[in-house]
């Protein structure tokens, strides 16, 4: 997939499922969804961005068809040594764990998640507040539904990497915000925005 000057490759690397009560808000907690894990690549004339790292492991869950990131990147044709940056949307074990691959990398997070647990010294860190540019075309926007710092990435301004802001494309069809949010309003809010046409939205649990 191409869009002006920035090609957007997916990396799929592992699958599983989500209760609905996660999903949606009032959802019900015994039924399922089918969930896929992905992350995207961002190719520009100078930089190579992954969004988000990925993991090797998440207790409480069962991954199936799983590949794991180094493995899942090698398929598209890139090694972890060839990212040049990477955006972590938020610090959630699934989103972070696999940061430890890519300590080559200037690594984008935002204030709120910035986690000692999965980021020490050996990593060039660039801590923002409310928005960053990475390069033409490439904005973190946090949102701070999700997570106090989740944030979501802009590509050309409508194209709009979700993180787990919402999980799949019915919170957007249904217009009904995630069950996982620590703001509720601020979901509501992302779900309202975003589900304007004018926007191609991505998203890291759904095709």
């Amino acid at each position: 997939m191409t869009d002006m000057s920035i090609d957007i490759i997916p990396v799929k690397y592992a699958e599983s499922t989500l209760p609905e009560s996660m999903v949606f808000q009032g959802g019900a907690s015994d039924k399922k969804y089918p969930i896929d894990f992905i992350l995207y690549l961002l190719k520009t004339k100078e930089k190579l961005i992954l969004i988000d790292a990925g993991c090797d492991t998440l207790p409480g869950f069962v991954l199936t068809n799983f590949k794991g990131v180094v493995k899942a990147l090698e398929e598209t044709g890139f090694k972890v040594t060839d990212i040049t940056d990477v955006i972590i949307t938020h610090s959630h074990h699934d989103h972070i764990e696999g940061i430890k691959y890519f300590k080559n990398a200037l690594i984008h997070i935002q204030k709120d998640e910035l986690s000692g647990k999965y980021i020490n010294d050996d990593f060039k860190v660039n801590i923002f507040d409310d928005e960053f540019t990475v390069c033409d075309g490439v904005k973190i926007v946090k949102v701070g539904g999700h997570s106090k710092g989740s944030c979501i990435v802009e590509v050309n301004e409508t194209n709009i990497f979700v993180g787990d802001e919402c999980y799949i494309s019915d919170c957007i069809t249904e217009k009904r915000p995630t069950g996982a949010s620590v703001c509720p309003e601020k979901s509501k809010a992302f779900i309202e925005k975003y589900s304007n046409p004018k926007y191609k939205l991505y998203f890291a649990h759904s095709k």
